[in-house]
């Protein structure tokens, strides 16, 4: 028995590292997506996340997404503040799978990725102040809260039919995507983006960047899904693997074909996300999926991508690498997926599933909402338009990105 709780616990150590190198993945495509003058600001932006979301889920974020006993079915709990170090520090004995650390920092790599996705979609725009105040109180309340809900043992756990989100497409993806949405529409679009003329596209800097941060990102999934199975099994596990790659396939050919007939293009940018539509679409089901569901599940989501970047457009929500169409849209098809394709497949989980859309949708919306519409109204959220035009590298941090290439001014 030693031996197995070992490996469970070795594996998901690797797959928590596994996790945090997607927080590199997420710096590269965004930085990539974005154009060069705001090249350090979208990596400042992407390096201090990770650190916020391990601080404030150390302090109250675990104990708030897993109260322990004595709040089940509920909508909020709280088990206190820090992390309760087993005596003599021998977490063993905490789970037959893994340790009371490996448990948190496991868990910790995820929390962050909710204000991750919200940076991508506000991008090239926004104060950095303000931003960094709403990750903390995103990743330390809403984040948590959600969680909750269904991982530890609250309401969506305890429907009729049980709400079902295996890694978190509606749990991690769809919250940041929700506060994504909020704060787009709340920015408002940069500067030249819709013109009396039409939608003016606005090309990221450097594409391989971006590439590069999708295969990161891809290969990151392993752990984000892999590891969410909670132990070794090598069945799970390989499955998990199997499902995640054949979605995230199947994606990338959902976008590459329905971008193609809709702009007579080989566009990479829509295959790219796509990719990770599909990775996001499967997260909620990777357990419960054969290998045809999957390939469905992925395809339709990167299909749904290229709807919804261009729907974001016409309403003139820009969104600079389109996170809210890989993430909100590619959460909930993936989440409502469940109640249609693989082993949960029935009307009584379906409506589960979209109890669990539906709620969180509601919570994030007006939590995010709330944040983002009082600092708009007290220190604002958007730079001025000559930062906006000079870029916020310069402005905002006093550096640039590539200065061997940059016009003097």
């Amino acid at each position: 028995m030693q031996e197995l709780f070992t490996v469970n616990n070795l594996w998901m150590m690797m797959a928590t590292i596994l996790v945090f190198i997607m927080h590199l993945g997420f710096a590269s495509l965004e930085a990539g997506l974005t154009r060069a003058k705001n090249t350090v600001n979208i990596l400042f932006k992407n390096t201090i996340i990770p650190a916020i979301g391990i601080l404030t889920y150390a302090l109250v974020g675990f104990n708030i997404m897993y109260p322990g006993s004595g709040f089940e079915g509920s909508f909020v709990g709280f088990g206190g503040f820090g992390l309760s170090l087993p005596e003599g520090w021998d977490t063993s004995n905490y789970n037959e799978g893994y340790t009371y650390f490996t448990d948190f920092i496991f868990q910790a790599m995820f929390a962050a990725t909710a204000a991750t996705i919200v940076s991508g979609a506000v991008a090239e725009r926004i104060k950095l102040g303000p931003f960094i105040f709403f990750s903390i109180l995103y990743v330390a309340i809403c984040y948590p809260i959600v969680g909750m809900w269904k991982w530890g043992g609250g309401f969506l756990d305890t429907l009729d039919t049980s709400f079902y989100d295996f890694a978190g497409s509606t749990i991690v993806h769809s919250v940041g995507g929700w506060g994504a949405l909020v704060g787009a529409y709340l920015l408002g679009p940069r500067i030249g983006k819709y013109t009396e003329r039409g939608m003016n596209a606005i090309p990221g800097h450097n594409l391989p960047l971006a590439t590069f941060g999708v295969f990161l990102l891809w290969f990151g999934w392993f752990g984000f899904n892999g590891g969410s199975v909670l132990s070794a099994d090598p069945g799970a596990v390989s499955r998990v693997f199997v499902t995640t790659s054949i979605a995230a396939s199947a994606g990338a050919f959902g976008a590459l074909l329905v971008s193609f007939i809709k702009f007579k293009s080989y566009d990479i940018t829509m295959v790219l996300n796509g990719i990770l539509a599909g990775l996001v679409g499967i997260t909620a089901g990777a357990d419960q999926m054969n290998i045809l569901d999957s390939a469905i599940i992925g395809f339709i989501g990167g299909g749904l991508i290229v709807f919804g970047v261009v729907l974001f457009d016409k309403i003139k929500i820009d969104d600079p690498v389109g996170a809210i169409s890989v993430h909100l849209i590619g959460g909930i098809w993936g989440t409502l997926a469940v109640g249609i394709f693989g082993e949960l497949a029935g009307w009584n989980q379906f409506l589960s599933q979209l109890i669990g859309v539906g709620s969180v949708a509601v919570f994030c919306f007006l939590f995010a909402g709330i944040i983002f519409f009082t600092l708009k109204k007290t220190i604002g959220i958007r730079v001025d338009e000559k930062e906006e035009v000079e870029g916020l590298d310069i402005n905002e941090h006093g550096m640039r990105a590539y200065p061997d290439f940059a016009t003097k001014d």
